[in-house]
Order: structure tokens, then C-alpha cells, then sequence
């Protein structure tokens, strides 16, 4: 009974170490950039020598892994919590504000899921399975509204990640493109039932 009690704290101890480490990789990222991680800055932002890492992560993709498993999983909460209402052209502008707040609030978290600019990275396949779950149940939602052809959901994700880009590259903290948001959801809106009408017919 003892040894198993010794076990669980050195697990529980284990997991708040990987924590602080995951927390400390994304403040080394947001000051030197994603890509300019180094296992030193980590290790020094956590308070540890740089080998000492290794016994939590055996390399810098492994972090940047356990980020992304990070972010998704937070992207899929808050997704979750939305307050829907049912109405399409509504349900998609709250779907596109999430995006836009849930991205520009973080822009670092938003280049990780959601760009390709640490060269060599690739999820493991259980990280990946979140992103798929991102793109699934957005696939749901559009389901629900009527918006069932493949090319009208990559033109939505189109949509959203384009003002996105344009926020967070040409004016940060503000809401130039952000504001947009509602417009882009309306003309989406417009756009896919013009074209379902357009194949009835």
C-alpha cells in the first residue's frame, strides 16, 4: 500500500514537472518565436539544467508535440462551450468570432495547430487525432446548417484562417480584420446556399 502511494506522487509529481515545462515552452516561444525553441531556454525558464529535460522529453519535437496536444485539446473546450442558437448565419459568425478570438489571443498557439513553419515537425499520431477532431466536429456544425459539400467547408476554414493571418500579421492587438468576421459569415452564408439552390435547379 505504501509503495503504491509512493508511486502516485511520483507520477502526480511527474506530471506537474511536464506541466511547468510545457507552460515554460510556450512563454520561451512567445519572446524568441515557435521556431527559435531551444531546450536550454526551457530548461532554464523551469529552473532545471538542459539534460535534466531529457527525462521528461527526449527532444525538442517532443515538446513542441505535447504543445499542440495542448492547444487542441484547449481549442475542443472552448469549442465545446459555445452557445449556438440554431440559426445558421448566426451559428457562424459565433463559429468564426471563436476562431478569430481563440487564435489572436494566443499567436503563438494559433502558428503551431494551425500552421507549418517548424521545419521537421509532425504530430504524433495521437496529437494529430485532436486536429482531426477540430476539423470533424467543425464538419458537424456545418452539417447541422445545411453545408454538407467538402468544398464549401474548405472555403469556410479559408475564410477563417485568412482574416486571422491578416490580423495577427498587420495589426496585432487590434481588430482591423476582426471586425469582419460577421460580414465574412454572411456573404459565406450567401455564397453556399446561392450554390445549393443553383444544383436543385
Amino acid at each position: 500500500m505504501l509503495g503504491k502511494a509512493n508511486i502516485d506522487r511520483k507520477s502526480e509529481r511527474r506530471s506537474v514537472v511536464i506541466a511547468e515545462i510545457i507552460e515554460a515552452a510556450w512563454r520561451v516561444a512567445s519572446v524568441e518565436g515557435l521556431s527559435n525553441i531551444t531546450l536550454r531556454d526551457v530548461a532554464w525558464t523551469v529552473g532545471m539544467q538542459a539534460p535534466s529535460l531529457y527525462s521528461y522529453f527526449d527532444s525538442k519535437h517532443a515538446i513542441y508535440d505535447a504543445m499542440f496536444a495542448q492547444g487542441c485539446r484547449e481549442y475542443l473546450a472552448q469549442a465545446e462551450e459555445l452557445a449556438l442558437t440554431g440559426e445558421p448565419v448566426s451559428d457562424l459568425k459565433i463559429g468564426m468570432r471563436f476562431f478569430m478570438r481563440f487564435c489572436t489571443e494566443n499567436p503563438v498557439r494559433y502558428e503551431l495547430l494551425f500552421q507549418r513553419t517548424i521545419p521537421g515537425f509532425e504530430p504524433t499520431p495521437e496529437s494529430y487525432a485532436l486536429a482531426v477532431q477540430i476539423l470533424a466536429d467543425l464538419r458537424d456544425r456545418l452539417h447541422r446548417i445545411g453545408v454538407t459539400d467538402p468544398a464549401d467547408l474548405d472555403l469556410f476554414t479559408a475564410i477563417g484562417t485568412g482574416l486571422t493571418d491578416q490580423q495577427i500579421s498587420n495589426d496585432p492587438g487590434g481588430d482591423r480584420w476582426a471586425r469582419l468576421t460577421d460580414n465574412a459569415a454572411e456573404m459565406y452564408y450567401a455564397y453556399v446556399t446561392r450554390q445549393s439552390e443553383g444544383k436543385q435547379s
